[in-house]
């Protein structure tokens, strides 16, 4: 092999040190309003270093003793003092050119540089009003924050302005493009932290720029903050050449402008032309685009940022390199309480800042420098998009009953349960044409949602071939959103969510799961705001899962996971919700539910094959309200107490458990079977655990206390003993479920692999039931024999039996 060229690009040309180096040229800035700009900048990083360290002596009016450092060290200074830096340069476009715009801090653990602009532009005190611009109030700021009874260090939910935290890296850009849509003249200033970019999710938003319409859409402003380190090694946007950082970006279809160094005042200069020429750039394309109403794709402009870690902060400490290197990442200064040396590095750092030049004598900003900010809702932390629910409006909404699926007979007829839910979506989205959107990961028609491109095609303004006329549903006004990134998908409903509008998520089943953590997040992010009466309720977000386990047989064993439902359960019950409808008219009945609900994650479990059809709507309606009930026509015990209970949770277990009772009424025609089917599978944990619970007593009439239980379950069987397990019956509950025993099957060997059959329900029905159990064993017998003519058929024939795909409930 030839050798391997070494990069030539001079390291100098990558130091975050030196005077400014931008690709914008220009000092905006009047020599006062760059001693003021550099002034407020100075405040910010002083109220940071007081939050990571000081519980009393707020403005150093003595000298500092060890009794008011925390004891315990919390935060992270490394990337604090460029998102202040940042965040002061939006403010000074803001007030120039009256911008609506919020902020978002991708690296969310340099919340320290977020919480002091808001806590100086008033709002933090508005809402706080302990923490209130004086000393007292700022020794209260400093204290709270990592700090028990306090707040989190990252961008949480109780910091005004923020509607994303950046603990979990990677959805500050998806999280921003969904803020911007239908927001035409929002601007949302996303950092994106240099260790951030390593994350797959943000990786891949970089492709946002392809879904905001300069139309109808407001935009998006990255800034890429490089400084060079994450938590004990090198980034890696941070040790490329200038030049392929550049091309890597300008492929991805940004323009990016890059300021970098670390002399203050020509970093102000330089950052305040860039951030102004993005601004005006931004403004020519929407003007252009609105003018002339084609929605060509813009090479929308970004900022690379290029800073030292934990700028500001002493070069060494101890020997070692601190400013400009990872150890500065966190807490600079780690030994401040018990080390007098640190105590005093500590101090002069901080007095470096000059408060007594940013703050009176009672702790309130100077007037001078309170100038600098925006006043009202334009102060970026009490911008109402930042705080959803202000803004949300209520989702009109068609009747749902109109869609409804036509049942004569219980288990009589088939249809694909997810078709009509589509015509219903796409009714939703002519009703809310500027406030609902649909998203989802290439699998809109697949899952047969489809219907909703008669009303808006998919939003597309990339290159177009004219093959794509040919029913690919494109178009350069289109509502709904497609790409294949489940992370991209997600982050944007979110951010839609959160800046006050409504949407929906579909997405196969198994791999809902790349948005685990996602969910996570925004799980915890609701639990959080249920607690501050000031965040206005938003939008529940709604996930439908679906080409579900039970029909992935052709696709084989990697397309089978039902286990995003044990993820759901780990989170707080006040905002996580489970519903498994069987059928066409309970998927209409809970996704209407689900679509006016507020501060729910709602997730719907519903495959999108043929299934059969159990309930009219008003039928499905009650059921669904009920969430939990008896079929009283699949049961035979309404004389007295049953001899076995057959529960089902889910489209196929339901059809396999009926079809088990049937089995059971052939061969033991007096059997007393009760039939329960649960839609609300939160229903099956005590009401004291969650609010949607039966109590004890509702729980016992429907179970008994102590007859045999077969429960046949969508998901993973473990699931329901753990939500069941403080259940009076619980001992007698045998629950049937996916057990990882799957490959390219028929659907009823898939089924029999994993138990969840008809026959191996009824075999478990009698193995369960005394009376059958003694007179059961010639029924088991033929059962078994019927299992194997099944194997046997799908390994001669490739399908099921025409017995098993055309049974209907026969009484």
């Amino acid at each position: 092999m030839p050798p391997v060229a070494a990069d030539t690009t001079p390291a100098s040309d990558l130091s975050a040190y030196g005077v400014a180096r931008s690709t914008v040229s220009g000092t905006p800035l009047s020599a006062e309003e760059l001693r003021r700009t550099h002034a407020y900048w100075r405040a910010c990083n002083y109220l940071a270093l007081g939050m990571i360290y000081l519980v009393e002596n707020p403005l150093l009016k003595e000298p500092l003793r060890p009794e008011q450092i925390k004891n315990r060290l919390l935060g992270h200074w490394g990337s604090s003092p460029g998102l202040a830096f940042a965040y002061v340069h939006m403010n000074r476009l803001i007030k120039k050119y009256d911008l609506d715009a919020i902020f978002m801090a991708g690296p969310g653990h340099g919340a320290p540089g977020v919480l002091g602009p808001v806590y100086l532009e008033g709002t933090y005190s508005e809402i706080y009003p302990d923490k209130s611009e004086d000393e007292e109030g700022m020794r209260e700021f400093f204290k709270q924050f990592s700090f028990p009874g306090g707040i989190g260090s990252h961008c949480t939910p109780e910091t005004p302005g923020s509607i994303h935290e950046g603990g979990e890296l990677g959805y500050v850009l998806s999280h921003a493009c969904g803020a911007a849509f239908d927001n035409p003249e929002l601007i949302v200033a996303a950092v994106v932290g240099d260790g951030e970019s390593e994350t797959g999710a943000l990786a891949t938003s970089w492709h946002i720029n392809k879904f905001l319409s300069p139309i109808r859409d407001g935009a998006v402003l990255p800034i890429l903050h490089l400084n060079g380190y994450k938590i004990n090694n090198p980034t890696l946007l941070a040790r490329i050449s200038h030049e392929e950082l550049e091309q890597l970006l300008r492929g991805y279809g940004w323009t990016p402008y890059f300021v970098e160094g670390s002399d203050p005042d020509s970093m102000h200069q330089a950052m305040a032309a860039t951030v102004e020429h993005a601004v005006c750039e931004i403004r020519r394309v929407r003007q252009e685009a609105r003018a002339t109403g084609v929605a060509e794709r813009p090479h929308w402009p970004m900022i690379v940022m290029r800073t030292p870690k934990g700028w500001g902060a002493p070069l060494e400490v101890g020997g070692h390199r601190l400013e400009g290197f990872w150890r500065a990442h966190q807490v600079p200064l780690s030994d401040v309480k018990k080390n007098p040396e640190q105590l005093r590095l500590l101090e002069n750092w901080m007095r470096s800042q000059k408060p007594e030049e940013l703050f009176d004598a009672t702790g309130k900003l100077l007037p001078e420098l309170k100038a600098l900010a925006p006043t009202g809702v334009r102060r970026m932390s009490a911008n109402p998009h930042a705080n959803g629910g202000v803004l949300k409006r209520a989702l009109r909404l068609p009747d749902f009953r109109t869609y409804a699926a036509t049942i004569t007979q219980p288990g009589t007829s088939e249809a694909e349960n997810t078709r009509p839910l589509g015509v219903f979506l796409r009714d939703v989205m002519k009703m809310n044409m500027d406030n609902f959107r649909v998203f989802g990961p290439d699998e809109n028609t697949s899952n047969k949602l489809d219907a909703i491109y008669q009303v808006s095609k998919k939003f597309w303004i990339a290159e177009r071939f004219p093959e794509d006329a040919d029913g690919t549903e494109l178009a350069p006004d289109g509502r709904v959103i497609e790409m294949l990134s489940e992370h991209t998908m997600e982050g944007m409903l979110e951010g839609y969510l959160l800046s006050g509008r409504h949407g929906f998520l579909s997405s196969y089943e198994a791999f809902v799961h790349v948005i685990d953590s996602m969910f996570n997040q925004h799980a915890k992010w609701l639990s959080i705001c249920n607690h501050l009466s000031w965040r206005q309720d938003v939008a529940s977000l709604n996930l439908l899962i679906t080409s579900t386990v039970w029909r992935q047989d052709h696709n084989g064993f990697t397309h089978q996971d039902p286990g995003f439902l044990d993820v759901v359960v780990n989170k707080s019950a006040t905002v996580t919700r489970i519903y498994l409808p069987p059928d066409v008219n309970s998927l209409l009945s809970v996704s209407a539910h689900c679509l006016r609900s507020e501060n729910y994650v709602n997730v719907i479990v519903s495959d999108k094959q043929m299934h059969l059809q159990y309930m009219d709507m008003e039928a499905a309606i009650r059921h669904c309200t009920k969430g939990i009930g008896i079929w009283e026509w699949a049961s035979t015990d309404s004389n007295g107490e049953p001899d076995l209970v057959m529960a089902a949770a889910g489209d196929i277990p339901t059809q396999e458990a009926l079809a088990a009772t049937v089995l059971l009424r052939t061969e033991f025609p007096d059997v007393k079977i009760r039939f329960i089917n649960v839609v609300d599978l939160f229903k099956l944990q005590p009401s004291t655990e969650h609010p949607h619970g039966l109590t004890d007593r509702d729980f016992d009439s429907l179970f008994t206390v102590d007859k045999p239980v077969i429960f046949n379950f969508h998901g993973y069987p473990w699931l329901i003993h753990r939500l069941a397990y403080r259940r009076t019956n619980h001992a007698n509950m045998h629950v049937r479920g996916y057990k990882e025993k799957g490959n390219i099957n028929t659907p009823m060997e898939l089924a029999i692999n994993n138990e969840i059959d008809r026959y191996s329900l009824a075999i478990d029905a009698i193995d369960r039931t005394p009376r059958l159990q003694r007179i059961g064993a010639h029924a088991k017998e033929r059962f078994r024999n019927m299992q194997i003519e099944c194997r046997n058929y799908a390994y001669e024939h490739g399908i099921d039996s025409p017995e098993i795909n055309t049974w209907t409930w026969p009484y």
